[in-house]
Formats: structure tokens, sequence, C-alpha cells
């Protein structure tokens, strides 16, 4: 059955000679894999060039619930990038969270909310022109709410630690191991207030940004079960 949805790319891989595979998170079909030829003309309905790491597309396409893989007739972009592409600073953001979310919408299914979220972020990082620094923190502690595992970090005190198992701030050790130290919790504790209109008024060290998305993904991987190491991380480490 042919249908119109828009969606969001997550990744391609190399499939044949002929094709690749791209992982898109639709707005009504969920996660779908779709084939996609390598050859493609200046009149080719569905120009390989569209798929780039977090686009947003617009597709007519054929799905079969019988089907594994999919088939898209027709592609057109939903928003033209051109900051993320050019700005080496964005385009690695990018890459990053192409291979978090890889990762992470493994078993979700169609979530407009969700999708929204994700269509207003890269709009966000695409027009964004300050420091960008923090941008990928907001990202992946917002995403969070519609995972249905958000933290409660509004009610933290001198001293108190983070319960990772149970979302919320403690003021003893738990009765786990799934716990963050007084100290990193301080600096966890101030994502409180932040959001992509005021990330960039966030000053953190190089060695409290990297401890804050460590200790999140960790959170993520409490929640989530499996979730395998993200390359693209040291990456963005580097660069911020």
């Amino acid at each position: 059955m042919q249908q119109k949805v828009q969606g969001i790319v997550l990744n391609t891989i190399n499939y044949n000679d002929k094709y690749i595979l791209t992982q898109i998170f639709t707005n009504n079909l969920g996660r779908v894999t779709y084939m996609v030829p390598k050859a493609t003309t200046k009149t080719s309905k569905v120009p390989r060039s569209l798929f780039m790491p977090l686009a947003l597309l617009d597709l007519q396409v054929e799905h079969r619930d019988t089907r594994d893989i999919q088939r898209i007739k027709e592609a057109h972009s939903l928003l033209p990038l051109f900051s993320i592409p050019s700005d080496m600073a964005k385009s690695s953001m990018v890459f990053f969270l192409s291979e978090f979310l890889t990762r992470v919408l493994r078993d979700v299914n169609d979530n407009n909310n969700l999708f929204q979220y994700l269509i207003q972020s890269v709009q966000l990082l695409e027009l964004a022109d300050k420091n960008i620094a923090n941008y990928h923190l907001v990202f992946i502690l917002n995403l969070t709410r519609f995972l249905g595992f958000y933290p409660n970090l509004e009610d933290y005190k001198s001293y108190d630690m983070f319960d990772m198992l149970n979302g919320v701030f403690v003021d003893r050790q738990p009765l786990h191991k799934h716990y963050i130290n007084a100290a990193d919790s301080f600096a966890l504790s101030k994502l409180a207030r932040i959001s992509y209109e005021n990330m960039h008024l966030f000053k953190f060290s190089r060695n409290d940004r990297i401890n804050i998305i460590n200790r999140i993904i960790e959170y993520y991987r409490i929640h989530l079960g499996d979730f395998p190491s993200i390359k693209s991380l040291d990456v963005l480490h580097e660069l911020f």
C-alpha cells in the first residue's frame, strides 16, 4: 500500500552493488528500513544525496507488513539543511546523535510527539548561531521524556547523590551500585534548568561535560537494557 510519510534519517549502510539501506524514523510508521538505489540521475525521484544523517524528508512509500525492507517511491527534503553540513561542530553533533538514536529507537513504534521533538530539535540546531557545546546534553536528556524515564532533577540538595535506578536525588548512598557520586551529581543538577534557548549560558568544564554525558548514557543503558558503545562520542569529546 502506498502512503505519504515524513521521516528523519537515522543511518545508511551498504546493501549490495545497487542499493543502500537506510533506517528512517517516521511520523506514523515508527522506525522503518528502506531500500535506496545507489545510482541516481538528475530526474531521479529518490536522490541518494538526500539520505544524510538526521535529514528531514517527505516520502511516498510502498509499505507492506509482510516485508522487512520497504521501498521508497519518491523522496523530497522536508527542511533543507545548510549550516549543519558546512559547520564541523554541527555535523559532528549530528553524527553522534544519529548513532545515538539508532541505538535508542530500536523498539519504538510510531510516536508522533517524539517525531515532532526530533524535527524541532534538528531545526533548532540548523538555526543555532551561538555556542552549541551543550546541545547534545539537552537533546538526550529531554528525549527521556518520550521514552518514559525522565529523571527528577528538581529536588537537589547539597551533597545529594543521584540514584540512577529510580531517577531521583537521594541524601545517602543507595543500596545498589547504580548511583552518581556527590560531585558529579552537583554538575548533573544544573541540567534541571537547561534548555535549547539558554544552553549557551551554561558553563561546564570539559571534564564535567564528559562526565555528564557518560552518566546520562549510563542512565539510558540502565533503563533500556542492551546499549552498545557509541563510537562517535570520542570525537564529540575532542570538539567540546
